[in-house]
């Protein structure tokens, strides 16, 4: 199936095969939730279920590099799973720890970078340290940007770029008659990536849980009844068919999008002002 676009939209083909050719977000994001009833409906411990959700992370890291994804964000750890029991948020420390271990080699080959976003000073200082040598060893890598998401909330994200903001008008280094959507969202977590183009959660539930609440503007949102741990390369496959059968039209009307000559970026200001980005 392919989806009708402009003459210069770049397509990217989903499993590899030339008659097949579709057109992918650039930018996938996922709000991974269900570990936890997975393990209970299992009678297993929930860190049982997070295990088995590190599986399915790296299943879905794997397609996505070879689908031609750029740009792939996974919600690990929100600021308010800090409420959680003690012991449940250790493990979680401990199998984001393992899978850096694990995987980084791997990652690294592909020539996948590793980055975070949100507060991880909040984080044991061993795994920060671990997590900051990994960024450091694939920060040249530019095949595609693996982003987890740790200690982040969407509200934290904008208060502390508001008060960047503040900082920045107080001292004189900006003027507020020259600031806009996209200098805002240079003071976000996100500065440099794109924002999502489709945002896939899992689990049954239908919110977004404080997950980038600015840069889900016009982001095509799916949910999903599997859980986390079940999401497999069949389920990422019918999530991305669903988003090509879609228009995205960015505030225009149907006639508009068919008649423009431009590609609608999801980068701020007006559509087609800045060019589709690239990885650095």
């Amino acid at each position: 199936m392919k989806v009708r676009g402009e003459a210069d939209q770049q397509e990217k083909t989903v499993d590899g095969n030339s008659d097949a050719q579709v057109i992918l977000p650039e930018h996938l994001a996922i709000i991974m939730d269900g570990n936890g009833r997975w393990a209970s409906r299992r009678r297993l411990p929930r860190l049982e279920g997070h295990r088995q959700g590190a599986k399915a992370v790296r299943r879905t890291v794997e397609f996505a590099r070879k689908t031609g994804i750029k740009y792939l964000t996974l919600y690990a750890f929100s600021t308010e799973n800090w409420q959680r029991p003690d012991d449940e948020v250790s493990g979680l420390m401990r199998l984001l720890s393992q899978f850096i271990d694990s995987e980084l080699n791997e990652i690294h080959s592909h020539g996948i970078r590793f980055t975070t976003i949100g507060d991880i000073s909040r984080l044991p200082k061993r795994l920060v340290e671990k997590i900051e040598r990994a960024k450091a060893k694939t920060s040249g890598n530019g095949r595609m940007c693996l982003i987890v998401a740790l200690s982040y909330g969407g509200r934290h994200e904008i208060v502390s770029a508001a008060l960047k903001l503040a900082d920045q008008i107080n001292s004189g280094q900006i003027s507020p008659d020259h600031f806009n959507e996209s200098s805002f969202s240079e003071l976000l977590d996100t500065k440099g990536i794109p924002d999502p183009d489709l945002l896939i959660r899992t689990g049954g539930e239908v919110r977004v849980s404080n997950f980038l609440l600015w840069q889900l503007a016009y982001t095509e949102l799916y949910f999903t009844q599997i859980l986390w741990p079940d999401f497999d390369e069949t389920a990422l496959s019918d999530a991305l068919e669903e988003y090509r059968s879609r228009q995205r039209r960015f505030g225009m009307t149907s006639e508009q999008k068919k008649s423009s000559k431009c590609i609608v970026t999801n980068q701020g200001g007006t559509p087609c002002s800045r060019p589709a980005s690239s990885l650095q």
